[in-house]
């Protein structure tokens, strides 16, 4: 059995707060992979999973009872005719990583999305960034493009680098349904 198969995806909880913004504070203080200048707080990280299960699935993998990543969506922009757009993000704990934890999270969150009635995925990535880029393409992302030296951290110019997934092709499409009406429905 390898270590993917002993992961159960579920639905993330306020109570995951604590391990998420473990898995996410060296990345935020000790790296250009996030922009964030501090971590945030347990307290804001549980806010986060709240308000984002409003609208998005915001998900955990949890291999015997220890959260070993979390992967989420949000809004892509806030104009009416981005509705049907999505941005992804994953990240997992450092003793979890290639251990097939953010494809079994991406593989689950991709789905869901595509069932909520989500048009396309889009990923920003921080560059360089060789393992985010390599997994973003296994489960189906394509680049786009990149934005130059769009972010200042840690004493230098950053470039974002944007990857984008199909999802479904509805034409005329409906609204995507939020999470909190489709959650019930899904898996635990």
């Amino acid at each position: 059995m390898t270590t993917a198969d002993q992961l159960e995806v579920r639905i993330a909880r306020a109570s995951d707060a604590v391990a998420i913004a473990a898995i996410y504070a060296p990345i935020v203080t000790q790296t250009a992979i996030s922009f964030e200048s501090a971590a945030p707080s347990v307290e804001e990280m549980a806010e986060r999973v709240r308000s984002t299960l409003r609208t998005h699935p915001f998900l955990v993998a949890d291999r015997g009872g220890e959260v070993a990543g979390y992967a989420y969506a949000g809004a892509h922009r806030t104009r009416a005719a981005y509705q049907w757009s999505t941005d992804v993000t994953v990240y997992v704990a450092a003793h979890a990583r290639r251990q097939g934890v953010a494809r079994r999270l991406y593989g689950d969150l991709l789905a869901i999305l595509e069932a909520q009635g989500f048009h396309a995925a889009f990923a920003g990535i921080a560059l360089p960034n060789d393992p985010s880029v390599a997994i973003h393409e296994a489960v189906g992302f394509e680049p786009l493009g990149v934005y130059r030296e769009v972010g200042f951290k840690l004493g230098r110019w950053h470039d974002v680098g944007w990857w984008r997934r199909g999802l479904s092709a509805s034409k005329p499409p409906a609204p995507p349904t939020p999470f909190a009406e489709f959650a019930p429905g899904w898996r635990r």
